[in-house]
């Protein structure tokens, strides 16, 4: 058990979790997770020229080289790899000669680093990317290169209006209430940010394609991975750095106790969200760990 959370009597920034906080986790696995996966391939192979994308599959390579999981396959040939199949891998390149790596001049091809390449590309190097992100949805991994990807594709469904954000009925009341953009005089009571492992992108998507229409002027910041992971105190802290509010005088909201445990370690006040759909914490083979529980935003002034 940890010690009780401090708790705030009025937070000058709210900071929520979206999955299971503001947004349904059925809507993530039943409508976005679907959509991205089913998009992934025709997205790569029109857009893996784009200077962002290629941003992206560097950073997918950076990660995958790191990769311990059993089963994963390995982006091979892939700048900073080698050819060898590590134990509990197996290889997805079957013609490495088809990969194209476009380095600096003086760089030879294995030893051209993502962070100073020019491109990745080629059918191999595209299938090998494309069986690691589908490998990395599988394990619901936090990829942050899957995540920027992911973003991008759904940026395509929202403003088609194929995807409409779908958050809980909760949300746009204290959203408003919390930021004041709900009051006449407009005066701010506090601020509002959101901390999601999907990327700033998605995360804006879903607010400005929501159901209740556009929602971003109540918010004012958008953090994710980038930031750090939120199993770290360091992210809080950086988030109220970023903010330029105490980390005492930050409300953080989660359905997830291991999210909660690092923010009270980093001095923010926290809220422990059980939501309809979500796994409850006793099923999870865990307690609360001190974190006061709401389950809708309407408990929180």
């Amino acid at each position: 058990m940890t010690a009780a959370p401090p708790q705030l009597h009025r937070p000058r920034l709210y900071l929520l979790d979206v999955e299971g906080t503001v947004a349904p986790i059925s809507f993530v696995y039943e409508q976005l997770f679907p959509y991205a996966r089913a998009h992934l391939a025709a997205f790569l192979e029109q857009n893996q020229g784009d200077a962002d994308v290629q941003a992206d599959l560097a950073l997918l390579v950076e990660e995958n080289r790191a990769e311990t999981g059993p089963g994963c396959p390995l982006i091979l040939g892939a700048p900073g790899l080698d050819s060898e199949t590590r134990e509990g891998t197996k290889s997805i390149v079957r013609d490495p000669e088809q990969l194209v790596i476009s380095c600096h001049p003086e760089q030879s091809e294995m030893s051209c680093h993502p962070e100073r390449a020019g491109r990745v590309e080629g059918p191999a190097f595209r299938d090998a990317a494309l069986a690691y992100l589908n490998w990395l949805m599988d394990q619901d991994r936090k990829s942050t290169a899957l995540k920027s990807l992911q973003g991008k594709i759904w940026k395509a469904g929202f403003e088609s209006g194929e995807l409409k954000g779908t958050l809980f009925a909760d949300v746009p009341d204290a959203f408003a209430r919390w930021s004041g953009t709900g009051n006449r005089t407009g005066k701010m009571t506090g601020k509002v940010a959101i901390y999601s492992s999907g990327s700033v992108e998605a995360q804006r998507l879903l607010f400005r394609h929501s159901i209740y229409g556009d929602l971003t002027p109540s918010i004012a910041g958008y953090f994710d991975t980038r930031t750090g992971p939120k199993t770290a105190s360091a992210s809080y802290a950086a988030i109220a750095a970023a903010m330029h509010i105490a980390p005492s005088q930050v409300l953080f909201f989660s359905d997830v106790v291991r999210e909660l445990d690092p923010a009270h370690e980093a001095g923010l006040a926290t809220r422990l969200v059980m939501r309809e759909g979500n796994v409850p914490v006793e099923d999870a083979h865990q307690d609360a760990h001190g974190h006061a529980v709401i389950h809708s935003f309407d408990e929180v002034g």
